[in-house]
């Protein structure tokens, strides 16, 4: 089958190797343009209004709650005229907190330097709590470190997909057996590559494979259209072509999060020209250990989809939000932590490299966003088979191909749960649970020993 697409010459190859080493490669950016963390006046937003909360909890305490409910109220007593289990309680606080204040005013008046107060102590720790988040957010942005890797050659090109050559930048890994990988399609695939220390890429080629990546880079105006038929059934399956030609065997496939149901729908259509299949954090099962707003997906498909018809893509902020409603006071929680390191640290520099992926996020076509959003979490299309790719539905039972389902268990985006149905499903599957999160298993340090090379030796035992 002739690839519809771009197919480049080893020559033309290393011109644009060359190419690279003068140009900063995708995903790059000067330090001094950073503009993360993204969406930065939501998380403004939550640290003021969760800590300045304080100062309304701490006078209803001390007034000993508002009667909000009879039930709660000091003088409610029970059917024998004597107060409640629940009045006795409150009352007993509001006793010991005056006698604090009273002993907090004896203390002052015997003293010629008067301890603050409650509400000064406070007023205190809220400051500095904002101080430090806004003191690493800028410490974030001021730090020089930026991405230096250089992309390795170009092999084959569709619009704003690219396929890259890891071989060509080892010798070691030039006749090993390939792998094409594919990472998600909201998050650059980088992630797989973020530094010298922390690459999977690279260290999959210096174990003796061949890995190719797919780069989806951000929608352009053809994209824009795309749905996820286009993707897999065009992108993909022109990739695996080119695969195919330049390694002259079928590869295994490997897919990351987003980018394992992309790769399990290509094994599905292509059985005869893809190998071992290894899905690593990949969400099946949506409505496993779903978080609680899930569930308001179908009541805001209407507006929601109306702004992604709209704009013609799921903007990159909205996605970052949609993250953020897992755990909203997580990115707050890292930056008051990152304020503490010194610039010149490796784990300051660990965090800058893995914080700038993060916020070079990549919009979602429209109908892919539809799919993914209200088809995967909001009506578990795959689990319950009505996700379909071409008009066949993906289904999992259909996959011969001996699979490796990883499932890192302090995973918070894609419940394990979730990724653990889709090792069920699979008739030719072993599942490794790693300890590790959903982006700690590629990038974290303790992902070569934990992740990797569970991997590597999988696939190993599992080509020639």
């Amino acid at each position: 089958m002739p690839v519809p697409s771009t197919l480049l010459t080893e020559g033309t190859q290393a011109g644009m190797a060359g190419a690279a080493a003068d140009s900063p490669p995708r995903g790059r950016r000067p330090a001094n343009t950073r503009q993360g963390p993204r969406p930065l006046p939501l998380y403004l937003a939550t640290a003021a209004t969760t800590w300045l909360s304080s100062f309304g909890s701490s006078a209803a305490l001390k007034a000993g709650l508002p009667p909000w409910n009879e039930a709660l109220t000091p003088n409610r007593t029970t059917s024998g005229n004597q107060p409640s289990a629940d009045a006795l309680k409150i009352a007993d606080l509001k006793a010991q907190l005056d006698a604090l204040e009273a002993a907090r005013r004896s203390a002052e008046s015997s003293s010629k330097s008067a301890a603050p107060s409650f509400e000064e102590a406070l007023d205190t720790e809220i400051r500095g709590r904002l101080d430090a988040f806004m003191r690493g957010v800028q410490a974030y942005r001021e730090h020089p470190y930026h991405r230096s890797l250089i992309d390795p050659p170009v092999c084959w090109k569709d619009g704003s997909t690219r396929l890259l050559d890891y071989g060509a930048i080892d010798p070691v890994a030039r006749d090993g057996h390939p792998v094409l990988v594919i990472p998600s399609l909201v998050n650059r695939g980088y992630v797989l590559d973020l530094t010298p220390e922390r690459s999977l890429m690279r260290a999959m080629a210096a174990r003796g494979f061949r890995p190719f990546l797919v780069d989806w880079d951000r929608p352009g105006d053809l994209e824009r259209t795309f749905s996820l038929t286009d993707y897999i059934a065009g992108r993909l399956e022109a990739a695996l072509e080119a695969v195919l030609v330049i390694a002259g065997k079928r590869p295994a496939v490997l897919g990351y999060c987003m980018g394992g149901a992309l790769a399990l729908a290509l094994a599905q259509r292509r059985p005869r020209d893809t190998g071992p299949l290894a899905l690593l954090a990949t969400p099946w099962d949506f409505s496993a250990d779903a978080p609680a707003s899930a569930a308001s997906l179908p009541a805001a498909e209407p507006w929601m989809g109306a702004m992604i018809d709209a704009t013609g893509a799921l903007p990159t902020d909205m996605i970052q939000t949609l993250f953020f409603s897992l755990d909203p006071m997580m990115v707050i929680r890292k930056f008051l932590h990152f304020a503490e390191l010194s610039v010149e640290s490796p784990k300051a520099r660990e965090f800058v490299a893995l914080e700038d992926w993060l916020n070079d996020g990549v919009p979602l076509s429209a109908p892919v966003a539809r799919e993914a959003l209200f088809g995967w979490y909001g009506r578990n299309t795959p689990h319950t088979g009505d996700w379909r790719i071409a008009g066949r539905a993906v289904d999992p039972r259909e996959v011969r191909n001996p699979s490796l389902v990883m499932v890192p268990a302090r995973d918070r985006i894609v419940p394990p749960a979730s990724a653990r149905a889709l090792g069920d499903a699979l008739p030719n599957a072993i599942r490794a649970d790693i300890a590790l999160g959903h982006i700690g298993m590629v990038v974290s340090q303790a992902a070569p020993a934990r992740a990797w090379n569970t991997l590597f030796d999988w696939l190993d035992q599992n080509t020639d």
